[in-house]
């Protein structure tokens, strides 16, 4: 029994193609996955450059006590 647990540790540290197929059996299936959903997701997004998106709207937005805000008087700094 041991003898065939240290041959496929050999086998798996020296021959690459296994370790490649191990690891993609173990973490590259799921990270293909991930992959296309973040593509999938990142295409739907798409905008084109310029375009504005609002996330946001308030509710009351002409109507909410703002009446702006308090003048400040500026001195020029001339160097």
């Amino acid at each position: 029994m041991f003898k065939y647990i240290i041959l496929f540790l050999l086998v798996l540290v020296f021959v690459p193609t296994v370790r490649r197929f191990l690891f993609w059996l173990i973490v590259g299936n799921q990270m293909v996955k991930e992959q296309k959903r973040q593509a999938r997701k990142e295409k739907q997004e798409s905008r084109r450059e310029g375009d504005v998106k609002v996330d946001y709207i308030p509710d009351n937005g002409k109507n909410n006590g703002y009446k702006g805000g308090q003048y400040v008087d500026y001195e020029e700094v001339k160097d």
